[in-house]
């Protein structure tokens, strides 16, 4: 069933409440998501994306049951990535000739995906589309925002932008609007997705918001392709991005390790302690790797200003959730935070100066020396692992 978003703007999208994982398991939803498709009925009709494969049935059903898809006149593809395209080999079928708009990227990501030659025409930054009613479609390219065949679409009259993967979030919900669900929740899931999709692409981004900015086009909406759509204050999110897109940090020192007999634990606990009696105003958190969400964990890694990893020696090395954790970090391309390492060991130790090895690969600058404990803490050992949250923290 579609919804008014504006005027002759409505929204025919899939709401999928049970998804926990996106990116195959590389992401988690705790709050399930939705793929956001427009239709746009003014002197032409548009359809600006679809929806995932699994829900291609059910997403060309409804939509038949709200306009004849004769009728459809373009059909936008912002992006080719399959939640967002999966249900077009099933819409093609039966409109086969329809214009299908999009950036020379998007055509390669479609026939590489679906095989098909359809209809395609290609634009770029600039280029525009008469819809009638005096008003246009104006596409802008967002090249690794985050594929290299992303652009979003705005329309004027209406001063919507139908902005695809940036702004969006991963959030389950009957409510469209961000006026109308939990702050706390949305915040924390456009955070989230910031870390862990955008974030890589900082440079990118601060040049992209210059030039949309540079447009001076009045924006009453921001319609995502995923979750909650803008439209109370819409430009918040866009200043939140401008925020986040400057290696952003808080006042935040996190605590990131594996632990066998308990003992890496207790020296993370301690060095926490050590942290906060000479910072009382830092946030200090301590995670086991192995209990946390990892993309969770992004997240806080993101806002941190420092974070220090911990592992037992295990085969003469770290424990492999560790490297694996840190290999994700490495990837996300995280800018102007400092590390440290600790763990315990029994024989040989060569854990910390891994994990030491491993964050200065991953970008961040290393404070301190490595903090290693032979055996199980005894009180001096724990004593001096807080002694060494101390000195850390008076690095800061």
């Amino acid at each position: 069933m579609k919804k008014q978003i504006k005027n002759n703007i409505s929204w025919v999208g899939v709401i999928d409440w049970e998804l926990k994982t996106f990116h195959g398991s590389e992401y988690s939803t705790h709050h399930g998501s939705s793929y956001n498709s427009y239709l746009i009925e003014e002197e032409k009709t548009v359809l600006i994306d679809t929806v995932w494969s699994p829900f291609s049935k059910e997403f060309v059903e409804n939509l038949e049951k709200e306009v004849d898809l004769k009728k459809i006149d373009y059909i936008i593809v912002n992006h080719g990535e399959v939640d967002h395209s999966g249900a077009l080999p099933a819409l093609m079928e039966k409109i086969p000739d329809t214009p299908i708009y999009l950036t020379a990227n998007g055509v390669k990501s479609l026939k590489g995906q679906y095989h098909k030659d359809w209809n395609f025409n290609v634009v770029k930054t600039g280029d525009k589309l008469d819809i009638g009613n005096g008003k246009e479609l104006i596409f802008v390219e967002m090249q690794m925002l985050h594929w290299p065949d992303s652009m979003a679409t705005y329309m004027t009259g209406d001063n919507v932008l139908f902005s695809n993967d940036a702004f969006g979030q991963h959030m389950a919900s009957q409510e469209l609007f961000n006026d109308k669900v939990d702050q706390c929740v949305l915040f924390e899931e456009a955070e989230k997705y910031y870390a862990n999709i955008i974030n890589p692409f900082n440079p990118i981004l601060r040049k992209k918001l210059e030039e949309i900015l540079s447009f001076n086009l009045p924006i009453d909406i921001i319609a995502t392709s995923h979750g909650i759509i803008w439209r109370d204050n819409p430009v918040q999110i866009v200043e939140k991005y401008s925020e986040w897109a400057n290696d952003y940090q808080e006042n935040q020192v996190t605590l990131i390790y594996d632990t066998m007999w308990n003992g890496t634990k207790r020296l993370a606990e301690m060095i926490a302690e050590g942290i906060s009696s000479v910072s009382p105003d830092t946030v200090v958190k301590v995670f086991n790797v192995t209990k946390t969400d990892e993309n969770d964990l992004i997240t806080e890694v993101f806002k941190s200003k420092a974070v220090l990893v911990g592992s037992p020696t295990f085969y003469n090395t770290c424990m492999h959730t560790m490297e694996g954790f840190i290999h994700l970090v490495k990837a996300l391309k995280f800018k102007n935070k400092k590390a440290a390492a600790f763990g315990c060991y029994g024989w040989t130790g060569e854990s910390a100066k891994i994990l030491r090895g491993l964050m200065e690969d991953a970008g961040f600058e290393i404070i301190g020396d490595d903090h290693r404990a032979m055996w199980a803490p005894d009180e001096t050992a724990l004593n001096d692992a807080f002694l060494y949250g101390k000195e850390i923290a008076k690095k800061l």
